[in-house]
């Protein structure tokens, strides 16, 4: 880890938690609004879209989307959030049809007109969910700001538990199989294992933190493994897009980490899973 990246995490991080911890629903919204957009930009690039005009019109639709869904959505209980709930619904049902995707690599590859539309409503439909998740997590009842929290902090264990037990156990458990290796030839299923590990091992202590009981901590971290599972489908996905575009990052607006998308692929994917587990199972 470069000293630029790290010294842009240290920097991310804090603000995150701060907004997550401290603002009411209806504020982090925002701000978390404009996040995915900056991010939905960065995808409609990588969707052969270049023409600066033409990726404002379109990102300028995702926001009335959202903004139609917050209309819709109208309510003197912030946390019912009905279309948001559907919305998230539907982002699960996209996740999974995307794992079909991730099988067939070359499918929508070409830079012609159907698979730019392919890959302009996939970005709809993993931006729109996720900012839906991430607002009913939040304003879920009691402590729905702890439990957001504990979303991203699954996907950030996940992650640096999937990169270290990479580097030391890769290949060495699966018979030198890679998880995905026209995809992205590093990561390896020792990764997926050591993520989900290091996930559940923040899942539990911090469901129990929150509040949860005993009966409740079997679904939780069922939840949070699937959480983390989806997390790398995610992140798949958007190396899928790369490697369509020829491109190694989305975007360069973050010093060392790339772009936003980059910083969000896996997010996109596990906020609206999480969400749907803790609205199914109620905890």
């Amino acid at each position: 880890m470069t000293r630029t990246r790290l010294l842009a995490a240290l920097v991310m991080a804090p603000v995150a938690i701060a907004a997550v911890l401290w603002l009411p629903t209806g504020w982090l919204m925002l701000p978390s609004a404009v996040v995915m957009l900056l991010a939905l930009w960065e995808w409609l690039r990588l969707a052969d879209v270049e023409d600066t005009l033409a990726r404002s019109i379109l990102l300028a639709c995702n926001l009335a989307l959202m903004v139609a869904l917050v209309w819709g959505s109208r309510s003197h209980h912030t946390s019912a959030l009905p279309l948001f709930q559907l919305v998230v619904v539907l982002g699960v049902l996209w996740w999974l049809l995307a794992l079909l995707w991730l099988r067939h690599y070359d499918f929508a590859a070409r830079h012609d007109g159907s698979a730019r539309m392919l890959k302009l409503a996939a970005g709809t439909a993993a931006v729109v969910p996720a900012w839906c998740a991430l607002a009913l997590i939040h304003a879920s009842q009691p402590n729905g700001h702890r439990w957001l929290l504990l979303a991203l902090g699954l996907v950030w264990a996940a992650d640096s538990g999937a990169y270290f037990t990479g580097r030391r156990f890769g290949g060495r458990w699966f018979g030198g199989r890679r998880l995905a290796p026209r995809i992205s030839p590093n990561k390896t299923w020792e990764g997926v294992v050591g993520g989900v590990v290091a996930a559940l091992l923040i899942a539990l202590p911090g469901a129990l933190l929150l509040g949860a009981t005993p009966a409740q901590l079997p679904g939780i971290l069922l939840v949070s493994a699937f959480t983390v599972l989806f997390s790398v489908v995610g992140d798949l996905l958007e190396s899928l897009l790369k490697r369509h575009a020829g491109l190694k990052d989305s975007g360069d607006l973050i010093p060392g980490h790339g772009g936003m998308l980059d910083r969000l692929d896996s997010v996109l994917a596990a906020l609206p899973v999480f969400a749907l587990g803790k609205i199914w199972l109620g905890f």
